[in-house]
């Protein structure tokens, strides 16, 4: 039931992709009420906002995350995906999918100013730490773009394995990790050189990817395998096989690095992973079968999960591991970022 919607929602890539939005920002979140969709623009106040795509709205909801409410719905291209916002907050890059482009946002004016043309069906994004190179996995060129940031100009292109679809830049901004959707395994980039300097193994069907603080570890979602690799950059080998119970979709690792957290699609629920046993230490569900919780953005003090099926972005209190708000935003809610 869940591969059949995936697929009606991304004919391109067949069995299921992912992104990784993760977030090693700060960010003060409330635990405001639930959020009806909302028409009009509003001014940007004190405090952070989160980022949703809303994959079959061709939209992108901001929201504040000091009181849990959408701001502004401005349209994207199509079929956005991956999001991610720079670390000066100014801009926001979008991959859409449908229509072969990243889309940039203004914060100031939540407006698109430029549309930058890369591969065939975009779908993760992810940003260098310096907000200099933007890199886009190509999941129907089988390549990564790499976007100037200050130029919105696509200076590279990296071919990468079979159908990527996520893509995770190291804290030191040295090295992209891109999950390859198609052909079971991880793409690691020199961001020097921008070329694959190796290739790791990963589980079946790796739909996202996320790289611990320290860069020692990826952590990777297989959905086919219903588990959560972990990746040693150092050996290349998988050190450690989380079991999830059913297929993940998101993965991505706590500021702190303390914990990695899974989107479980069937069941509803995202798992907190301890990164020093690699067990589950706990699980919040975040609504019925069918809710498929996607993809997921960390900070210290929240943890962001969009809802696919149920159109909704869970905001979890990541000390006590409960939902603290559930914000309604745009038909089938893909990507997730936040900004600080």
């Amino acid at each position: 039931m869940h591969h059949q919607h995936r697929k009606a929602l991304r004919p391109v890539l067949g069995a299921g992709t992912g992104i990784l939005l993760t977030s090693g920002l700060l960010v003060a979140c409330g635990t405001g009420p639930v959020s009806g969709p909302a028409g009009a623009t509003t001014a940007h106040t004190a405090g952070g906002h989160v980022y949703v795509t809303n994959h079959l709205d061709n939209t992108l909801s901001v929201i504040n995350s000091q009181t849990n409410r959408v701001t502004a719905t401005v349209p994207a291209g199509t079929a956005p995906e991956g999001v991610a916002v720079t670390p000066d907050h100014g801009h926001v890059y979008i991959a859409d999918n449908g229509s072969g482009q990243v889309s940039v946002l203004d914060t100031r004016t939540d407006k698109i100013t430029a549309t930058v043309p890369v591969g065939k069906a975009p779908s993760g994004v992810g940003l260098s730490p310096d907000g200099r190179h933007l890199y886009v996995a190509n999941g129907g060129s089988d390549s990564v773009s790499v976007l100037d940031t200050r130029t919105n100009r696509v200076t590279a292109t990296i071919p990468v394995g079979r159908s990527p679809v996520s893509v995770a830049v190291t804290r030191d901004g040295t090295t992209a990790y891109v999950a390859n959707e198609g052909s079971a395994s991880l793409s690691v980039i020199s961001t020097r050189t921008s070329r694959v300097i190796r290739a790791l193994p990963a589980g079946q069907y790796p739909v996202a990817v996320a790289v611990a603080p320290d860069g020692d570890s990826a952590y990777v979602a297989n959905e086919v395998n219903a588990s959560v690799s972990v990746v040693s950059a150092r050996t290349g080998t998988i050190t450690a096989t989380v079991p999830t119970g059913q297929g993940p979709f998101g993965v991505t690792l706590a500021p702190s690095g303390q914990s990695a957290y899974a989107a479980i699609l069937g069941p509803g629920n995202v798992s907190a992973i301890s990164t020093r046993t690699h067990r589950i230490r706990g699980t919040v569900n975040v609504g019925p079968p069918q809710t498929d919780p996607f993809n997921i953005a960390v900070t210290s003090s929240a943890v962001y999960v969009t809802d696919q099926g149920a159109g909704t972005l869970t905001v979890i209190d990541p000390k006590a591991l409960k939902v603290a708000a559930t914000i309604t935003v745009g038909n089938s809610p893909y990507g997730v970022a936040v900004d600080p």
